[in-house]
């Protein structure tokens, strides 16, 4: 877990290390060294800082998230069990945010990946529903409520529908 300055100056002294190593002979350490940078490389599009950034999301430091979030240039190069992660925070940050129609496009991004529980994917389905309740979307946050119900939820869960349907049925 590392941010990108912290990956540069990591590759920029792996880069010294390998013309040293190149210069002294010590060819087999220069080939492991650059290894490593690769290995830097191709985590910094694969992974990014997102795990960084799940730690801060979830002490609710939302605006040191949204700085390590911002490091990921292209989201659709990191592996599926980051992109939902990522899809999410944005989503939840931009909410806080009140950013209403950003935050609406990145929970539609996360409800289309895989998520490994059931759980996780029914708080996007949730957060989908309840911006549909504020954009007066009242058919839409039904629909979102159905497929949130297929899923194995949480008892908090599944109170929090119980009073999203109760709004619902308040405007239908």
């Amino acid at each position: 877990m590392m941010t990108f300055k912290a990956r540069v100056a990591v590759i920029i002294i792996a880069l010294l290390l390998i013309g040293y190593g190149i210069y002294a002979g010590h060819y087999q350490t220069s080939i492991l060294i650059a290894g490593g940078v690769c290995y830097l490389v191709w985590s910094h599009l694969r992974e990014s800082s997102v795990a960084m950034a799940s730690d801060s999301f979830h002490k609710q430091d939302y605006a040191k998230a949204k700085v390590l979030l911002a490091e990921v240039k292209n989201p659709d190069r990191l592996r599926k069990g980051r992109r939902n992660i990522y899809e999410y925070m944005m989503g939840t940050i931009s909410l806080h945010e009140d950013r209403i129609d950003e935050a609406e496009y990145h929970f539609q991004l996360a409800s289309r990946l895989p998520w490994k529980k059931d759980n996780e994917k029914g708080m996007v389905l949730i957060n989908l529903s309840n911006i549909s309740l504020r954009k007066e979307e009242y058919e839409r946050a039904q629909a979102y409520i159905d497929v949130a119900k297929k899923l194995n939820l949480t008892e908090r869960q599944a109170s929090i529908i119980g009073k999203i349907q109760n709004e619902i049925s308040k405007h239908i």
